[in-house]
């Protein structure tokens, strides 16, 4: 733990406590007044159930540095700033209590001690999320799973790999190249994301169009429940008895329990793997392309789309070869053995160019191909470069209805006086608008947040969902009261309850309250 404050360093407002007999020490910290967030305190909101006195004190921080070394312990304010938000930073909230568990036996002790003194747990991996999932409860203990780093057993004949929670995406795979295999989820922070935030929210990536979400690439989990009972879901065999809880957990968005660990499936690195670039002149071509190559048969590993004002970004911050004069770009990977690769490049280059490309290219090496997808994966960064903020939305639509909701995305631009970049998985219709903002101007973070609930019940209306990787959280919370109905809404918190009767994991996030969305259809006219 750190070295507390004295007298001189304490702040106004904050009052000290002292605790005595913490590993035969003594330690002080200070208990943290209200902080403001950007947005308004979804746990003081209608989001969640009402506000209760907090009954983490003196006797449950006690028991807590019992369980755990000091430095696993945070409580100074500004060592528990960085975990106020996740990369939504427009929702913030202080922690009261950040903790760092090395061993799945601590986590299970702290979760025990939660559960036994009602304090609530938000589980959180890198915070690389932007749905506000990892956001601290202003009265619990935010879980950092950051130190469950180990790769345990890779089998290479099963084709499996054995990882704790905060074990890196990209890591699997540099584990696994020695033995010709890789992990195939690969968001665009897979340097630094991690296993258990994607298992939590079902985390993508730009090959998922092939090789499938998280939640076909997992296999078994250890999950640590909120009464701190160690538990297995799944297993190694191709099915496993009874309801398929492992689906059910993969998504949840730590609210049904805490994962410490995955199995997951390893598959062989590719003979061969080619990259076609093709640009339009028109974003509506781009659009219908994309759904002519899925109906010719061909699925491609990758097939993302950009339009200008992200080809414009992405080339500047990365010199990646992008035409900037395009108004559109899909990148197209194909892999498999090389025959096939080569008969399906050729396929898909006539295609293109049959449906309006003015220009197809072939990456001439790996090294070409990785610099294109490196641009494709700066997205985000490249937009921070050129917008003081930028609210990146995740819906997802069927195919045909592509160029469409494109069209009517740019109308909305318009409408709310913002500037949207699009970047997305074009192939299975999941789309990332990046809206550009600034938060210093009074009014436009509320009018990002309006261009944003419309995408997304843009989605809805032509038989989408409001996300496709990113998970609900609390951005979300708003949505979810349009795409369910009130009874399908039921069910959700039925589940919930039957996992955690207490409402102690991660509450208020991914399931509004009945009373919340009545105020939202209230407030935003959905009467």
């Amino acid at each position: 733990m750190n070295p507390p404050l004295d007298n001189r360093q304490q702040p106004i407002g904050y009052r000290k406590i002292i605790i005595e007999g913490m590993r035969g020490a003594r330690d002080e910290f200070y208990t943290q007044p209200q902080v403001p967030s950007m947005r308004p305190n979804p746990f003081n909101a209608a989001a969640t159930t009402a506000k209760t006195p907090s009954p983490m004190g003196t006797g449950f921080m006690k028991a807590l540095g019992k369980l755990l070394p000091f430095d696993a312990i945070i409580t100074r304010e500004e060592a528990t700033r960085p975990y106020e938000c996740d990369a939504l930073s427009a929702y913030r909230q202080l922690p009261r209590v950040v903790v760092l568990p090395r061993t799945v036996e601590e986590v299970r002790a702290i979760m025990g001690l939660c559960h036994e003194r009602g304090v609530p747990v938000v589980a959180r991996g890198a915070g690389t999320g932007v749905c506000a999932g990892a956001l601290p409860h202003e009265t619990g203990v935010l879980l950092s799973l950051a130190r469950l780093t180990t790769i345990g057993h890779i089998d290479p004949l099963n084709r499996t790999a054995q990882v704790q929670a905060g074990v890196r995406n990209l890591a699997i795979s540099e584990a696994a190249a020695h033995h010709g295999l890789y992990y195939a989820p690969d968001p665009s922070s897979q340097l630094a994301c991690t296993v258990g935030g994607n298992i939590a929210e079902n985390a993508g990536g730009v090959h998922c169009l092939k090789y499938g979400l998280t939640v076909h690439n997992v296999l078994e989990l250890q999950v640590v429940t909120v009464q701190g009972e160690l538990v297995e879901i799944g297993g190694d065999a191709p099915d496993s008895p009874g309801f398929d809880l492992l689906a059910l957990m993969i998504g949840s968005e730590g609210m049904l329990g805490v994962v410490v660990a995955a199995t997951v499936r390893l598959l062989p690195v590719p003979e061969s793997v080619r990259l076609l670039l093709a640009a339009f002149d028109d974003v509506e071509k781009a659009g219908l392309a994309v759904g002519e190559i899925i109906a010719a048969g061909i699925i491609p590993a990758g097939l993302e789309m950009m339009d200008n004002p992200a080809i414009v970004a992405i080339e500047d911050y990365v010199h990646a070869g992008y035409p900037v004069e395009a108004a559109a770009v899909l990148l197209c990977d194909i892999d498999g053995d090389p025959q096939s690769v080569t008969q399906q490049v050729d396929a898909v280059r006539a295609l293109l160019i049959r449906h309006g490309a003015t220009e197809v290219r072939l990456a001439r090496d790996e090294a070409e191909r990785e610099r294109l997808w490196r641009g494709r994966k700066s997205a985000f960064p490249a937009m921070g470069r050129i917008a003081a903020d930028y609210y990146c939305m995740d819906g997802t639509i069927p195919r045909r209805r592509l160029p469409e909701v494109l069209s009517h995305i740019g109308q909305l631009s318009r409408k709310h006086g913002l500037p949207v970049a699009n970047v997305f998985h074009a192939g299975d219709g999941n789309l990332h608008p990046l809206i550009m903002y600034d938060a210093n101007r009074p009014d436009e973070l509320a009018r990002a947040e309006a261009f944003g609930a419309e995408i997304l019940e843009l989605c809805v209306a032509v038989g989408g969902t409001i996300t496709g990787e990113h998970g609900v959280g609390v951005e979300k919370l708003g949505q979810m009261c349009v795409q369910f109905s009130p009874e399908e809404l039921a069910q959700f918190r039925a589940v919930k309850d039957a996992f955690d009767p207490q409402g102690l994991l991660n509450p208020g996030k991914g399931i509004p309250t009945p009373r919340r969305c009545s105020e939202y259809r209230m407030f935003s006219g959905r009467e």
